[in-house]
Formats: structure tokens, sequence, C-alpha cells
């Protein structure tokens, strides 16, 4: 599995990757416009990510214009459904899932932080990361 966590806390980015280097690859973006770039280049090149972990507040651009930009490339790559990333979004903010709604669209699953790895472990196999 390819995954992307893109956070801008040190200690929550550092915590998400050691956790999800266990099931496969993963890339780092310490920034909106990293993870961007990042994401883009990997579709580019046929190179697609299964996940992307989401920080909601990052600075640059923050994770709603970055998942919308990253739908968009998709979009401009004509990727195929079954190849879409699933994204999971983070926030330290308790937002209900109808806040998120409205603000974001095409997010997958959403955690908020401190992250129940149970819980984000449930999540992962409900998205069909994880058998």
């Amino acid at each position: 599995m390819r995954i992307l966590v893109a956070e801008d806390d040190l200690a929550s980015r550092k915590f998400l990757s050691k956790f999800l280097s266990q099931y496969g690859e993963v890339d780092v973006a310490i920034d909106g416009v990293e993870a961007v770039e990042q994401f883009g280049s990997q579709v580019e090149a046929g190179n697609f990510y299964d996940l992307v972990c989401l920080d909601i507040m990052m600075p640059k651009i923050d994770g709603y214009k970055v998942l919308e930009v990253m739908r968009e490339i998709e979009g401009n790559f004509e990727v195929p459904n079954e190849k879409r990333v699933k994204v999971i979004l983070t926030s330290a903010l308790n937002e209900t899932e109808s806040t998120l709604d409205i603000k974001a669209s095409g997010y997958d699953g959403y955690a908020i932080k401190p992250i129940d790895m149970d819980k984000f472990t449930a999540l992962m196999q409900k998205l069909g990361l994880l058998s």
C-alpha cells in the first residue's frame, strides 16, 4: 500500500507515519502545497496512492482545498474510480460529519486527534484498505 501523510505537526506526522509504515510505503508532506505537489507528481507518473491522511488545518493551503485539488488532479488524469485515493481527514477540531460534508467533498473518512489507533484501523478496514 502507498500512503501519503499530509500533516504539519511533527509529533502527529511521526506518529501516523510510524503506525502506517506497518501497512506499506509512507511519504510525508509538511504543508498543503507539498501535499498537492507530491500527490500530483505521483499521479502523473502513474504511481497512485492508496491512502492519504490529510490534516484539515495546515499552512499555505488547508486540507479542504488540498482535497479539492487532489480530486481535480485525478479527474484531469482520468484516474479510474477503482484507483482513486481513499482520503481520511484528520483534525484536532471536534467537527461533526455534517459540518465536514458542508466544507469538504470527496473524503472517505474522518479521524479526530489524538487518533485512536483501533478506530483508525477499523476505518481502514471499512474502506477496504486492510483485509
